[in-house]
């Protein structure tokens, strides 16, 4: 099986994704995209399977600390896909690709059901 988990390494969140690979024995690549960025089409893909709402972590330190001006323009998709790009840690994580299936954040249950 093949699985990335996209993300950045000190999240609570991604930390909690990749100990659940490691104690399953399940191999997978690790993309920080705090360090190696990402790409327009991983973003338009995760927002037409997610929802760009949910893709966009407005609960994080980065959207919060934002200025209102800014936030206020994040009205669609095309809006919040360019303020990922610009803030990757804008971005919900983890987000796990794999032949299983994708999914987004960290839940345990849903790992167990598409993973093991």
């Amino acid at each position: 099986m093949k699985v990335t988990i996209y993300g950045i390494p000190n999240c609570g969140s991604v930390k909690k994704a990749r100990t659940f690979f490691e104690e399953n024995n399940i191999a997978y690549d690790f993309h920080d995209y705090k360090k190696a960025g990402i790409d327009e089409q991983h973003l338009q893909k995760w927002s037409t399977a997610f929802g760009w709402e949910k893709v966009l972590n407005k609960k994080g330190l980065t959207y919060r600390n934002l200025d209102e001006t800014l936030k206020n323009e994040i009205v669609n998709q095309e809006s919040a896909i360019k303020l990922m790009l610009d803030n990757t840690s804008a971005i919900k994580r983890p987000v796990i690709e794999s032949d299983k299936g994708n999914t987004i954040g960290f839940d345990e249950k849903e790992y167990e059901g598409l993973f093991l």
